[in-house]
């Protein structure tokens, strides 16, 4: 989105370069405003936003049992957490004078290291030393030649969860800012849905690769 340029060097005093950090900051903040608003607003029969929060979390949740198994139970926080943050994250960027913390490196970068530690962690947990075979291939002789690729496959998940969604939000905030420029108001407010869908979906994509990830270090090694 458009920034006004003296939103951190005047008003907040922040440097430019650590817009991302604030704009995290309050992503989180809104995060926890909504859970202790809507902690206190329980009812047995939801309605308003404790029937839209209940819809979203119940579908993540059915479409992690049915891809993972009642194990995949145990990672569904973390799992759910990561889409949350993520989208309310790509959210900021759609709000006029705000950046979308998600179209900087540092920010995919930071949780794309999360969710690698994590998924290793989860498998070493589960697996113990054992968990090295899933990185030796079906075959003993296959070893030299697997373990090299599996290595370098893993490591590289850090680096492309990181760019896909750098990518893809940076690019939409270009667009809109290039939309803007040409026609403010009627080329704008149309692309507006458009990329909150984009927006909504790229969430939703880190969300779905982590739980592979987290499927495959918790599987049998073959």
């Amino acid at each position: 989105m458009l920034e006004h340029p003296l939103l951190f060097s005047t008003l907040l005093g922040f440097d430019e370069g650590y817009k991302h950090v604030f704009y995290t900051w309050c992503a989180m903040a809104i995060l926890l405003a909504v859970s202790l608003m809507l902690r206190g607003r329980l009812k047995l029969v939801p309605t308003g936003m404790q029937n839209v929060v209940e819809v979203v979390i119940g579908g993540l949740e059915s479409f992690t049992v049915t891809t993972i198994g009642e194990k995949g139970r145990k990672v569904f926080p973390v799992l759910c957490g990561c889409f949350l943050f993520i989208l309310v994250q790509n959210l900021l960027g759609l709000v006029p004078g705000c950046d979308a913390p998600t179209a900087n490196l540092n920010t995919n970068a930071a949780m794309a290291l999360f969710v690698f530690c994590y998924y290793n962690l989860v498998g070493l947990r589960n697996w113990g030393p054992g968990y090295i075979k899933h990185f030796m291939g079906p075959m003993l002789p296959l070893v030299p030649l697997m373990l090299p690729i599996e290595l370098v496959s893993h490591a590289a998940r850090p680096i492309s969860l990181t760019l896909r969604l750098f990518g893809n939000i940076r690019g939409e905030e270009i667009v809109l800012v290039l939309f803007f420029i040409m026609a403010p108001i009627l080329a704008t407010l149309p692309m507006y849905f458009l990329f909150l869908l984009a927006k909504v979906l790229q969430a939703f994509i880190f969300y779905m690769l982590t739980m592979i990830y987290l499927q495959g270090a918790m599987e049998h090694a073959h």
